[in-house]
C-alpha cells in the first residue's frame, strides 16, 4: 500500500509537469515553421510544413495526441531532424548521468569531511576556513566558474582539455563546476547538522559510558546527523541535471542539458517537452529513493511508515 501511495502521488506530479511544459514552449517566442523555413519562404510553404507538423491544431487536440503518445511509450520524433526522440535521449543521457554522479562523488567526498572539521573544530581556523571556502564556493555561478576553470586547468596549466568529450579527463572540468556549488551546501549543512546532534541526551551519555570520542562521533552523532544531509544530496542530485545545461552548453558536453538548450534554440517542440520529463522523473525517483535510504539511516523512521 505504501508503494501504490507514491506512486499514485508521482502521477499528479508528472502529468503538471507535461502541462506547464507544453505551455511554455508555446508561449516562447519564435516559430518553428519559421526557424526551419526561413523569413523569406511563400505563405502556402509555410501552411504546408505547420500542417504535417500538427502545428495548425488547437494546443488542447495537441496535448491530448501528445499524452496519447506518451502513454503508448512513443516521445514522437524531432520537429529538425525527424529522428527518434527517445533515441536522441538514449544517446545523450548517459553522458549527464555520468557527469552528474561524478559531480555528486566530488562534492559528497569534500563536502561531507569539510563539514564534520568545521563541527569538531567550532570557533577555530578549520572552522572559520571551511566556513569561507563554503561561501566562496556558493557564490560562484556556473556560467562564471566554468570559463575560469577553464582557463586556468586549460589555457593556463595545460592539464585538462579546454572542452568536447574527447581526450583524457575531458569530463573533470565540467564535473568541478557542478560539484563546488553542491560542496558548498554539503559543508554547511553537515556543519549545522553535526552541532545540532553533538548537544543531543543521547551523545552526552555515550560519552558518559566511557566511549571513545572517534566511536561517538562516527557510531552515534555522525549517523544522526546524516539525515538532513541525505535529503539535500537526494534533491540535489536532480538539480545537478538542471544545472547540467549550463555547463554542458559552456564545455560542449553533448548531454541532455545540450540537447535541451539546442532543442529551445531550434524550437523544436517535441524534444524540449521530452528533456524537461526526464528531468521532471529523475527528480521523483530520486526524492523517492531518498525516502527508502531513510528508513536505512534512523530505524525510527521505519517505524512510523
Amino acid at each position: 500500500m505504501p508503494l501504490l501511495k507514491r506512486v499514485a502521488g508521482i502521477i499528479p506530479t508528472v502529468f503538471g509537469v507535461l502541462l506547464l511544459t507544453f505551455l511554455l514552449v508555446h508561449l516562447v517566442p519564435g516559430d518553428p515553421v519559421e526557424v526551419m523555413l526561413g523569413e523569406s519562404a511563400s505563405g502556402a510553404d509555410r501552411m504546408a510544413l505547420r500542417a504535417e507538423l500538427g502545428l495548425d491544431r488547437p494546443l488542447p487536440v495537441q496535448f491530448s495526441h501528445y499524452l496519447g503518445r506518451l502513454a503508448q511509450g512513443d516521445f514522437g520524433h524531432s520537429i529538425h531532424t525527424h529522428a527518434p526522440i527517445a533515441g536522441l535521449l538514449a544517446e545523450r543521457l548517459p553522458a549527464t548521468a555520468r557527469l552528474a554522479v561524478l559531480s555528486l562523488l566530488m562534492a559528497v567526498s569534500i563536502g561531507v569531511p569539510l563539514g564534520i572539521v568545521a563541527a569538531l573544530r567550532r570557533a577555530r581556523w578549520p572552522d572559520r576556513l571551511a566556513t569561507l571556502t563554503a561561501l566562496t564556493l556558493s557564490a560562484m555561478p556556473h556560467f562564471w566558474l566554468g570559463p575560469l576553470l577553464m582557463l586556468v586547468f586549460a589555457l593556463w596549466l595545460g592539464w585538462l582539455p579546454v572542452s568536447g568529450m574527447e581526450g583524457q579527463g575531458a569530463i573533470l572540468l565540467p564535473a568541478m563546476t557542478l560539484a563546488c556549488g553542491l560542496t558548498a551546501i554539503l559543508t554547511r549543512m553537515t556543519r549545522a547538522s553535526l552541532l545540532e546532534v553533538l548537544n543531543e541526551d543521547f551523545v552526552r551519555t555515550a560519552r558518559a559510558k566511557g566511549l571513545p570520542e572517534r566511536s561517538v562521533i562516527l557510531r552515534h552523532a555522525l549517523r544522526a546527523a546524516l539525515l538532513p544531509v541525505v535529503t539535500v544530496i537526494g534533491l540535489q542530485l536532480g538539480s545537478l541535471l538542471a544545472g547540467a545545461v549550463i555547463t554542458e552548453t559552456v564545455f560542449g558536453w553533448d548531454g541532455i542539458g545540450r540537447l535541451l538548450v539546442e532543442s529551445i534554440e531550434k524550437r523544436d517542440y517535441p524534444v524540449t517537452q521530452a528533456c524537461v520529463l526526464v528531468i521532471a522523473l529523475v527528480y521523483v525517483m530520486v526524492n523517492q529513493l531518498t525516502d527508502a535510504v531513510y528508513s536505512r539511516i534512523d530505524p525510527r523512521i521505519r517505524l512510523t511508515t
